[in-house]
């Protein structure tokens, strides 16, 4: 079996990884960012724009917290003023599956 596929049986190392996956994806904002991300890539004020309810400092919390887990990356062009991008990793393309079914489980539920 690869280490992709390998599901834990005991309950305790499932626990910690679930763990594991809220601290990447639990902020505030993380998830509004990585939806955003699964379209395309955007710059900051794009992303700004996409959020409105999300502060600056929040927004930069948020990438460099994401960029940090290896969720997303961030491009700069030497431009002026300088351009930056940003765009998921293949690790953050993989949480688009959990985040969908998450949006399944509260239009269901709530």
């Amino acid at each position: 079996m690869s280490a992709n596929n390998y599901v834990p049986k005991d309950p305790a190392i499932i626990a910690c990884n679930i763990e594991k996956t809220l601290d990447v994806i639990g902020g505030k904002w993380a998830f509004l960012v990585l939806r955003e991300l699964f379209c395309e890539k955007r710059r900051f004020g794009e992303l700004q724009r996409s959020i409105p309810s999300v502060s600056p400092r929040a927004l930069t919390s948020t990438l460099r917290h994401l960029e940090s887990q290896g969720v997303l990356e961030r491009h700069v062009f030497p431009t002026v003023p300088v351009t930056v991008e940003y765009s998921l990793t293949p690790k953050g393309v993989d949480l688009h599956q959990i985040l969908h079914e998450m949006k399944l489980w509260a239009a269901k539920w709530t």
